[in-house]
């Protein structure tokens, strides 16, 4: 029985259509050559099955862009304008729902996402914009987050194994959010961990939940003491977010942080491998390298669901009202129309790529991001002067995810640069006073705890 919501050629078309299991094996090897046959057969929009539900995929450049612009507020972030969730045709635990349904910015409209998003933009701009004091410092923060993760690596000697995902390039983020949230070294130290768990852990669960609990413990005490951090940012600047509302905000960084630790690996897997990439980043033009790979191999493949508010004319088909529509970045990038204008031998690239996304959702943290993907590679080819992976390409483990192209691990034989290796090692710098009030102002490095933890990390337990 159709919905009256719903007009009736709404249950045409894509759950009639024969549909392509997209997250297979095939997918998680190699999603470029999938997308080819998705192409070829159905032109720039695909009628896909994403474990178990029907979804179209879009894959031609300037559909995802027109749709991501959104300039005629076709296309909704919020769940309850899916048609088949509405009528009650999406299983209760189909894995992707509770995410569509989380309630904040990532997943609102109109201006409820306006305001929460200006609170993002106003949070983040001490930290993003060049030359402040508060910028100035989480470089200088960053900078030794790097050089304490590659200490805990080369505990073992000046040549040895380590697995640069697991090790540098997903762990750098969650020091970067320690510094960003204000936090105590204690309290730093259990968030770090629960981050790791709930992105990739058995104990994701429970790691959600403590999460929750400890982000609302924040917002609070943040409310009650503001402090030079991005919490006391964005409540200065929407004083009525509640602290709940803050607290389900500040759960977005495990998204964001999932996804640059995702960029930082891909590209150092991109610069450990391509000799002319590693050039460019020896006579510093890292920050290109790093717009390259986000373009060739972005670390968001695919984006959350939107669903259409009226029928619309997409690619070879009419999209109905209340169907949902994935975006895949990756796809576009690849569309024959938007790379066959590209130079696919030299490092410099169009900065028209979508791994920041586009129109009311653009990401707010772009810079952000960037300058800790450029600083964390930058620094880890510094500090080593050999880097070889220790698998060949097509053996590379890579994390099974609708969204996210992501290295579950990035083995390699290393050798440290000389400058290095005669540094005082992890065990002696890690141990100084903390920083005046107990909270993390730029000077502070981690403690015994979160070594411990990074060392777990490198003894793979």
């Amino acid at each position: 029985m159709v919905s009256e919501r719903w007009s009736a050629s709404a249950v045409e078309g894509l759950i009639s259509l024969p549909l392509e299991s997209l997250l297979t094996r095939d997918y998680e090897a190699d999603p470029a050559l999938v997308h080819e046959r998705l192409r070829a057969r159905y032109g720039p929009v695909a009628p896909v099955d994403v474990l178990g539900v029907p979804v179209w995929f879009v894959l031609g450049y300037d559909e995802v862009l027109h749709i991501m612009q959104n300039a005629r507020d076709v296309w909704s972030k919020r769940v309850d304008h899916w048609r088949a969730y509405a009528e009650g045709r999406v299983p209760a635990d189909w894995p992707l729902l509770a995410l569509l349904r989380a309630d904040n910015s990532g997943f609102h409209d109109g201006e409820r996402h306006r305001g929460l998003r200006g609170a993002w933009i106003a949070g983040l701009r001490p930290f993003q914009e060049p030359g402040s004091e508060q910028a100035q410092r989480l470089e200088r923060a960053m900078v030794r987050y790097c050089d304490d993760l590659v200490g805990v690596m080369a505990e073992a000697g000046p040549t040895g194994r380590a697995d640069l995902a697991t090790q540098y390039g997903r762990p750098f983020p969650l020091l970067v959010a320690n510094h960003l949230l204000g936090l105590t070294i204690e309290r730093g130290e259990d968030m770090v961990e629960d981050q790791w768990r709930l992105l990739d852990g058995p104990d994701s669960a429970g790691a959600y939940q403590r999460l929750n609990a400890a982000l609302l413990e924040l917002a609070t005490a943040k409310r009650q003491r503001r402090g030079d951090d991005l919490p006391s940012y964005m409540i200065e600047a929407k004083p009525d977010l509640t602290d709940e509302e803050l607290a389900r905000e500040l759960m977005m960084l495990s998204g964001f942080l999932d996804f640059t630790g995702s960029l930082i690996c891909n590209v150092i897997l991109e610069a450990i491998t391509n000799p002319r990439l590693r050039e460019s980043v020896s006579v510093g033009a890292i920050e290109e390298v790093v717009n390259r790979v986000a373009l060739a191999n972005p670390a968001l493949a695919n984006l959350t669901f939107r669903y259409a508010r009226t029928d619309v004319k997409l690619g070879r088909f009419t999209i109905a009202a209340g169907d949902p529509v994935m975006l895949s970045i990756a796809g576009a990038h690849a569309d024959p129309r938007f790379a066959g204008a590209l130079a696919r031998d030299s490092v410099r690239s169009t900065r028209a790529h979508l791994a920041w996304g586009a129109g009311p959702h653009r990401c707010p943290s772009q810079r952000l991001a960037a300058q800790m993907s450029a600083i964390a590679v930058r620094r880890l080819l510094d500090r080593f002067s050999a880097l070889k992976p220790a698998l060949p390409a097509d053996q590379l483990p890579w994390r099974p995810s609708p969204f996210v192209r992501a290295l579950r691990s990035l083995p390699v034989h290393y050798e440290l640069s000389r400058s290095f290796a005669g540094t005082p090692r992890a065990e002696s710098a890690v141990e100084p006073s903390p920083p005046v009030g107990g909270e993390d102002g730029g000077d502070g490095r981690p403690r015994s705890g979160l070594v411990a933890f990074l060392r777990r990390l490198r003894r793979g337990q």
